[in-house]
């Protein structure tokens, strides 16, 4: 594992892993589960944070629409999230762009169909 050099800290020195570690070590004491974080399974979360990314970059290029362009973008990823069934579960933290004036007419149509679903409830207990 010593072997694999991604970059290099402040002092000149390679490191094994390019995310910052501190903050991995954040995010990791936020779950109220864990009291203390040892360095090498800090290091190794790390390290599959980092091939996680990768991975989901490179399929969101190969799959998405930025191959042309030759640029990676937000909505190449999350077409990802939401046609992969390997990254389904990213779907509610990378959605689709969508325009306000788009989710505001989604939004009254929802309320619209709520309201005859309603009315078609208090119908049915009439009815009866």
């Amino acid at each position: 594992m010593a072997d694999v050099v991604v970059g290099k800290d402040k002092c000149g020195e390679q490191r094994l892993v390019s995310l910052p570690l501190s903050r991995i070590r954040v995010i990791m004491k936020s779950s109220p589960e864990v009291s203390s974080i040892n360095q090498e399974a800090l290091v190794l979360t790390a390290k599959a944070t980092e091939l996680f990314v990768q991975y989901l970059a490179t399929y969101s290029y190969r799959h998405g629409s930025g191959k042309e362009k030759k640029a990676l973008t937000y909505s190449d990823l999350s077409n990802t999230a939401e046609e992969s069934e390997t990254f389904q579960f990213l779907a509610d933290i990378l959605p689709k762009k969508i325009l306000a004036s788009k989710y505001l007419k989604m939004l009254k149509e929802k309320r619209g169909e709520e309201e005859n679903n309603k009315d078609d409830s208090e119908d049915d207990e009439a009815e009866s």
